[in-house]
């Protein structure tokens, strides 16, 4: 019997996303942009410690692996010819530090994540190395020194975990952003895997100049990083290396496909939005949750609370683009942790159910500040709370208050963003995995006062990965011209309340966030690793 017929569908184009709390591998058609296939697996998060937050790289690669695998059997069973795929991209929650031996291939210490708080006492230490009149790590990076990003918790490692302090004086040690470890390890690792980043990533390390797009001497300097176990800096769309699986034979099947996209998770989104003209802007509910504003070739630095970063660099030629972005820590993870942590619901999409039972949170406030506050308020010491608890208030409405933060999260870094760029956004438009709450749109509508658009396909961190890499120079088979991008179905949530109880109810929120503040007064000695 002849084998059946293959789909022809023309050059498709594959996407690793690697986020905080899963891993996904989807498939696109790169003429009309449409997902044909993905697979996706939760990512352990482990917390060995109170505020201390980390992942198993190995399981991360393991995950990326097992999501091509599954992924490429489906697009089997559809009779779609997995030898149409073109290109990969890659795209990755940010921030989020490993350092690994290039000699084994090994990794040195758990992953740090974004989230972790570890490295406080060495943020305190070193802001007061930075003089006040000359802020020069600001101003160079965007950033403001904190947690959050890489260039700390690699100061940490290289303090704490003996392993990673040989392997550095032995030259053994690369040191890498998730994307760095998957491109490197999907590239042939310790045969021949080629050790990059892209400028997205790069900018969230604290160690780039967001000017000049290189590693800074001087930032290296202030933290001790030394500069020859960091990666490559390369632009957002380029072919970095080639596929090179020897661990399975089933992904395999990608043997020699380039990998030519790289960009951190939310510039990944800004790109699959479509934003690429000034003041277009995109707020992604993942993990956390995600406002960036494109601003053109120019870097803006904000008044409020917002940070300056690289939104992406699409081609080795090509001009750079900066973002505004506001950034909250907590917004899909406090579903998990009602899931995880509580136990009032079985799985995310129960929170929908328990929210619509209320429909309202009947006075009570949920402030998620595990990790300390981040935009617009930059507050370590701030804690979760829930507040204006009666006899009356079940879990029905702990779960919508738990929707509501996250709505007025957003607003605040809205507002910022709003009095940062001078234009009112007159709308939002929104992706990632919270956007299928219909609940949470409606919400979030209603406290923003202004319309929530999103696209009928909310993987758009995945789709902006995967218009780099098949946009590459080499490949070839994305176009990015404005005619030829596909029109995409979009949904509307208009405000439904009246703006009167809208801002009442927003007011009573940012007094409960000024009762989170001020919470932790010392942070708990940092001690070593065994």
């Amino acid at each position: 019997m002849a084998a059946a017929k293959k789909a022809v569908l023309g050059p498709l184009v594959g996407a690793v996303d690697q986020g905080t709390s899963s891993t996904r591998f989807l498939v696109f058609n790169s003429k009309t942009a449409e997902l044909l296939s993905h697979h996706q697996v939760e990512i352990k998060q482990e917390f060995p410690r109170e505020g201390w937050v980390e992942q198993d790289p190995k399981e991360i690669l393991q995950s990326v692996y097992e999501c091509i695998e599954k992924t490429c059997e489906k697009l089997g069973q559809l009779n779609i010819d997995i030898s149409n795929i073109k290109a990969i991209g890659v795209s990755n929650q940010r921030e989020t530090t490993v350092v690994w031996d290039k000699l084994t291939g090994e990794p040195l210490y758990n992953a740090v994540v974004w989230l972790d708080l570890r490295t406080q006492s060495t943020v305190e230490k070193l802001s007061k190395r930075i003089p006040g009149n000359n802020n020069f790590v600001k101003s160079k990076t965007g950033l403001p020194l904190s947690t959050y990003f890489s260039a700390v918790k690699l100061r940490w490692l290289l303090d704490n975990v003996k392993k990673v302090q040989e392997a550095v004086e032995e030259n053994r040690a690369l040191f890498g952003t998730i994307d760095s470890w998957l491109i490197w390890s999907l590239t042939g690792g310790i045969n021949g895997g080629v050790h990059c980043t892209d400028v997205t990533n790069a900018s969230r390390t604290m160690l780039f100049n967001i000017h000049s797009l290189e590693w800074d001497k001087e930032l290296c300097e202030f933290f001790g990083i030394p500069m020859e176990i960091l990666p490559n800096v390369r632009s957002s769309s380029e072919i970095y290396g080639l596929m090179k699986i020897s661990h399975s034979l089933k992904a395999g099947a990608l043997e020699g496909v380039p990998i030519s996209g790289c960009l951190g998770d939310q510039s990944a989104a800004l790109v699959g939005q479509m934003c690429f003209q000034d003041g277009q802007a995109k707020n992604t509910y993942g993990t956390g949750c995600f406002l960036l504003c494109n601003t053109g070739h120019k870097c803006v630095f904000s008044e409020h609370g917002l940070l300056t970063t690289v939104a992406y660099k699409l081609g080795r030629d090509k001009p750079v683009y900066y973002a505004l972005e506001g950034s909250v820590a907590i917004a899909g993870a406090v579903i998990r942790w009602l899931r995880d942590n509580l136990g009032i619901i079985k799985s995310s999409e129960e929170i929908e159910k328990l929210a619509k039972e209320v429909g309202t949170s009947y006075g009570c406030y949920f402030v998620p500040a595990f990790s300390g506050l981040y935009a617009p308020y930059w507050e370590p010491s701030a804690r979760g709370i829930i507040c204006g608890l009666t006899q009356f208030t079940n879990k029905c409405h702990i779960a919508f208050a738990a929707l509501e933060a996250v709505c007025f999260q957003t607003r605040e870094i809205l507002d910022a963003m709003n009095r940062d760029c001078g234009i009112p956004l007159s709308h939002l438009q929104v992706d990632g995995g919270m956007t299928s709450n219909k609940i949470l749109m409606q919400l979030q509508a209603d406290i923003l006062y202004i319309p929530v658009v999103k696209p009928s396909m909310p993987e758009t961190t995945a789709l902006g990965a995967a218009m780099a890499a098949g946009a590459a120079e080499g490949v070839g088979v994305w176009s990015l011209e404005p005619e030829d991008l596909s029109a995409v179905t979009m949904e509307r949530f208009e405000p439904q309340i009246n703006a009167e109880e809208s801002e009442i109810r927003y007011s009573t929120w940012k007094k409960a966030v000024m009762k989170s503040i001020g919470w932790v007064t010392t942070q708990s000695p940092e001690s070593g690793i065994p």
